[in-house]
């Protein structure tokens, strides 16, 4: 802020912050703290915690370990949904900083349907991604006894449409439901839909790819 300003309160900063901007200067990292922990925030609050971190990132001059910042149950995947509407940070948020963030626990449930020619003709299926760091990104199908199955394994996070994708193959082997090759490639298409990515997994220009690690 400007030298003198000693009020506590500055209604714009308030007004930058709703437009997604970050806090205007009054973010300040806490000498000695080794480890932020970002309980609530809103898509618009989460320039400050950029903010907080592009002023800690900066090496030590005495040697010492880096501060950390830790997201709790943050659910970034639905505020990510926010980014680029009005008095919202824009999506190239999500590249520049949200893709940084790295899962330690995470769980990313799915619940899906799909129509097949014979009784009962709709199959509902559900699963979820799941991660404990260092451990890699799990896709596990519900096998309906209150237990999942692994499906697949890899370090790169799947896209949405890509998990969705892994159930279904699990689904096939098991005789579920029907193999490619025999539900022909139209009836596949017609099952799966067009958009199966959320805005953020998608191939775009100069996207970082840093959140499937």
């Amino acid at each position: 802020g400007e030298e003198g300003d000693t009020r506590m309160f500055k209604p714009e900063n308030l007004f930058i912050g709703l437009m997604g901007r970050g806090s205007g200067g009054t973010v300040k990292p806490i000498e000695g703290v080794g480890m932020y922990v970002i309980v609530v925030a809103s898509a618009q609050e989460l320039p400050d915690v950029e903010e907080l971190y592009e002023q800690i990132k900066i090496p030590t001059t005495d040697g010492g370990k880096e501060p950390v910042i830790v997201f709790y149950n943050l659910k970034l995947d639905v505020l990510r949904g926010d980014l680029g509407a009005p008095a919202f940070p824009g999506k190239d948020f999500q590249d520049r900083f949200l893709s940084l963030v790295k899962p330690v626990y995470y769980l990313r449930t799915r619940q899906y349907s799909r129509s097949v020619s014979q009784p009962p003709f709709i199959i509902n299926f559900q699963g979820c991604i799941f991660r404990s760091y260092p451990g890699h990104f799990q896709t596990l199908l519900d096998t309906g006894t209150g237990r999942y199955r692994k499906v697949v394994g890899n370090d790169l996070r799947p896209a949405l449409g890509e998990f969705k994708e892994q159930l279904t193959d699990a689904l096939r082997e098991e005789g579920a439901i029907a193999k490619k090759e025999e539900e022909g490639a139209l009836f596949g298409f017609l099952r799966t839909g067009y958009k199966t990515t959320t805005w953020w997994e998608e191939e775009r220009e100069d996207a970082s790819l840093e959140w499937r690690t």
